[in-house]
């Protein structure tokens, strides 16, 4: 069990001098850096103005379909990869099946974009 330990040895040296030096970097940037932001700098900066509204208000449905809708075909090239570069040993099997997994996403892209659930007003 010792010596089992003792691989572990480097491990906790690496992530004691890691902790170490992130610490001594954030102190001496605390020390020699200038600490006096203006009004400028905490101003918000995304936009351009003051928010006027609640952060937390709600959003259009719209944004959350397009996130989805991003994750889906996301998700397909990255089955795609592995299955090009694996298709010499998959055949026509891994072949066809791929299209069909495609052509079930083909057709659900064509719903929502017969839907309008792509369009923006």
């Amino acid at each position: 069990m010792d010596s089992l330990l003792r691989e572990y040895l480097p491990i906790l040296i690496f992530l004691g001098v890691a902790l170490g030096l992130a610490a001594v970097i954030v102190l001496v940037s605390f020390i020699a850096a200038r600490q006096h932001p203006d009004s400028e700098k905490l101003s918000p900066y995304e936009c351009g103005f003051p928010p006027f509204a609640d952060a937390r208000s709600k959003f259009d449905v719209r944004y959350y379909l397009v996130a989805i809708l991003f994750i889906i075909f996301d998700l397909e090239v990255a089955f795609l990869f592995p299955w090009a570069v694996s298709l010499g040993k998959i055949g026509l099997f891994g072949f066809w099946s791929m299209m069909v997994f495609l052509g079930v996403l083909t057709v659900g892209f064509i719903y929502e974009w017969k839907k309008g659930a792509l369009e923006w007003e």
